[in-house]
């Protein structure tokens, strides 16, 4: 049985989600693939850009935090997936060697009405490097119940 169920994400539960190190190779190789725009390619473009650095991909970040998301959360946990949410912003640049800190808060939870023993729940994923939130996004996460049909 999975240790977290819809009954353990309750409004104001903060899950710490870990830290990690942004690595350089990494957030090029996914710059090259994803996202290769010159500022997160090219040391140059990015001192020359308005982010004042080589900096990692706003996609890069978020998928830091999912990572983190699936660590220390998901893959002990009734997860059903998600929907979507509604808001996702980019706060700071993010560049290599950065330490961002990992967290999600639960904003609110329902039952769903056509499907009782699954849950709808709200959060928001925060990454913050010390005092300065860099990522900041809400969504809707979808979690069995404990007494799952």
């Amino acid at each position: 049985m999975s240790t977290i169920a819809y009954e353990d994400l309750t409004p104001g539960r903060v899950f710490d989600l870990g830290k990690v190190e942004v690595d350089r190779a990494e957030m090029l190789a996914f710059a090259e693939r994803f996202d290769p725009q010159p500022f997160h390619l090219d040391e140059e473009a990015g001192r020359n850009s308005v982010l004042g650095g080589l900096c990692a991909s706003g996609w890069f970040t978020a998928s830091l935090w999912m990572r983190g998301y699936v660590d220390h959360l998901l893959a002990d946990s009734t997860s059903q997936g998600s929907p979507g949410g509604n808001e996702l912003a980019w706060l700071a640049p993010v560049f290599p060697g950065d330490v961002l800190q990992l967290r999600l808060e639960v904003n609110s939870r329902r039952l769903s009405q056509s499907k009782p023993n699954l849950g709808l729940v709200e959060v928001t994923g925060t990454a913050d490097r010390g005092d300065e939130r860099v990522l900041r996004f809400t969504f809707v996460a979808m979690f069995g119940t404990r007494n799952q049909a």
